[in-house]
């Protein structure tokens, strides 16, 4: 198994900037928006932008959660390992609210739509967005597209694209990695 480096943590914190400044161009004071990351990856850049934008932006009130899809997948019973579902942290309604989904990669799509259905638990959203940090968009199954995307990634179907955290796997790094 071989791998690239796609974006170092600088790359990464200039994008995240970026990302910041489309949504409020987007959304301006967030006062009918929430943010949603989906579990479990979507979160540490959903933590990640909400920390930018509070701190960096002084946007204030700005509404997050964090959204398990685990058992609204396709696929969830078609795995051999046992199932963990992560936790879901949403302590606000979504109904007639702009939700922003955070995913750090958009690969099949099959996420993204497993989304779709879990939210209508918390309400009937106005709108719903995307923003990822990664788009493979030659790997789609699905007619999901994201609205803010940091990178365009043309990875073939044996290359996968792996995302470090520094919370997670102690760097913030983004790799290709060759199976």
């Amino acid at each position: 198994m071989s791998q690239k480096m796609l974006l170092s943590a600088t790359e990464i914190n200039i994008i995240l900037h970026r990302l910041a400044c489309q949504l409020i161009e987007n959304h301006n004071d967030f006062s009918n928006t929430v943010l949603i990351g989906i579990q479990p990856r979507g979160k540490y850049l959903a933590n990640r932008l909400a920390s930018i934008l509070k701190k960096d932006y002084n946007i204030l009130g700005l509404e997050l959660g964090h959204l398990d899809i685990t058992f609204f997948r396709d696929d969830f019973r078609r795995s051999e390992k046992t199932i963990e579902a992560n936790q879901t942290k949403i302590d606000f309604l979504v109904e007639d609210k702009k939700v922003v989904f955070i995913d750090d990669v958009l690969y099949t799509g099959r996420s993204i739509n497993a989304a779709l259905t879990a939210i209508q638990s918390f309400g009937r959203p106005l709108e719903v967005e995307l923003l990822t940090l990664i788009d493979r968009r030659f790997s789609r199954h699905l007619p999901i597209q994201p609205n803010y995307k940091g990178r365009q990634v043309d990875a073939i179907n044996n290359e996968k694209v792996k995302v470090n955290w520094i919370e997670n796997e102690g760097e913030d790094a983004i790799y290709l990695v060759q199976n």
